[in-house]
């Protein structure tokens, strides 16, 4: 089932450390704060038809491939994650990264270095359990992309199970993700992330 400690045991941390230049501790808790705050993202993004829309598409265009034996940082195309990044948070992305870059010992610049390079993981795991959710239904298969996509369907729900609630209670002025945020972090900047995402709801970027 999805959940958002399944979601970030697939991140590899040491391997993102050694890239990014930093110990595992650090890397640890950037990506611990930066994984529901996109899931938090697409999510509000996805409540109105438009931008569901184009969040599934976005999902449709990648594979739980990557997922597969493990996530080699190596292969992960960060020019695509930055465009994912962009489709996300848009003109608050500055805004989303200044408030991720006041978590404990974690900088602003390695939050916008490490959105790229987790941004395209989050997206092949919604992938995979979009995948695993329409093999294992009863309806005919090629409708299910359709049917993922659709209020309330199978995106959704994978999006507020991630995030510990249904699609409409989790998204709701942000509340549920300051709750995840705040178990993952501590209750540090949670707020604050919370009434940053709340204001993407409904803004269904395209």
């Amino acid at each position: 089932m999805a959940s958002i400690e399944d979601l970030l045991s697939q991140i590899p941390v040491k391997q993102i450390a050694d890239q990014l230049g930093v110990d595992e501790s650090t890397a640890s808790t950037a990506v611990r704060a930066v994984v529901p705050t996109l899931v938090g993202g697409m999510q509000a993004n996805a409540q109105d038809s438009a931008g569901e829309t184009s969040l599934q598409n976005a999902v449709d265009s990648h594979t739980g491939e990557l997922l597969d034996g493990g996530v080699e940082v190596s292969q992960v195309d960060t020019a695509d994650g930055a465009k994912i990044v962009n489709h996300v948070f848009g003109s608050q992305t500055d805004q989303v990264v200044n408030t991720l870059g006041n978590v404990g010992g974690v900088s602003s610049d390695l939050i916008k270095r490490l959105l790229p390079i987790v941004a395209p993981i989050v997206l092949s795991y919604i992938a995979k359990q979009l995948s695993a959710s329409a093999g294992g239904a009863a309806a005919a298969p090629a409708q299910q992309p359709q049917a993922a996509g659709a209020g309330g369907g199978g995106l959704g729900d994978i999006l507020g199970s991630i995030l510990g609630g249904s699609s409409g209670a989790a998204n709701a002025g942000g509340g549920a993700l300051g709750s995840v945020l705040g178990s993952v972090l501590g209750g540090s900047n949670s707020g604050a992330l919370g009434s940053i995402l709340g204001g993407l709801l409904g803004g269904g970027r395209r």
